[in-house]
């Protein structure tokens, strides 16, 4: 089921931030997946970083590229399992400023389809921070592509413009 067509068409200025203490730039696939499907979609990467599993480093991140005008949508891939060095999900929900309840409840839900009940581990999540789009995502290639393909590029020109509307009331 497609959306309704957003009114203009908008070019989304994103950051990539992989969240890993072991990949490198030659060898994080789900972060350059992540990177072709922006750019296939007509968007904008002017970001892309490796950081290492550790809070501090991932809300510094989240911090930086919040306050960059170049930035309208911030896609983190990694760390949101279980795992004790799983800390993703705990450094940004604590930061959202509003919370995206459907995107982690669909993307479980299509994440089950595919995988079945291992799907219950993943606490990817969604929401805003200083007017920037935040989405966290599972580190595997076929969780980015998911998240990517049916949640987050139908809907993120509709969701950066709901963003940045200014109130008529």
């Amino acid at each position: 089921m497609l959306p309704h067509p957003d009114k203009n068409a908008l070019v989304v200025n994103c950051a990539v931030i992989t969240v890993s203490d072991t990949r490198t730039p030659e060898i994080d696939r789900s972060g350059q997946l992540a990177q072709k499907c922006l750019i296939e979609a007509q968007h904008r990467v002017n970001a892309y970083r490796i950081v290492p599993d550790d809070p501090d480093l991932i809300q510094g991140e989240l911090t930086e590229l919040g306050v960059r005008r170049d930035i309208d949508a911030i896609v983190f891939n990694g760390g949101t399992g279980i795992a004790p060095r799983d800390t993703t999900y705990d450094a940004l929900e604590r930061q959202l400023e509003k919370v995206l309840p459907g995107f982690g409840e669909l993307f479980r839900s299509l994440s089950y389809q595919e995988i079945g009940s291992r799907a219950i581990a993943s606490r990817a999540i969604a929401g805003t921070y200083r007017n920037t789009l935040i989405f966290s995502l599972p580190g595997s290639t076929n969780a980015v592509k998911l998240a990517l393909e049916k949640l987050i590029l139908p809907e993120l020109v509709h969701l950066v413009q709901q963003l940045n509307a200014r109130s008529t009331i």
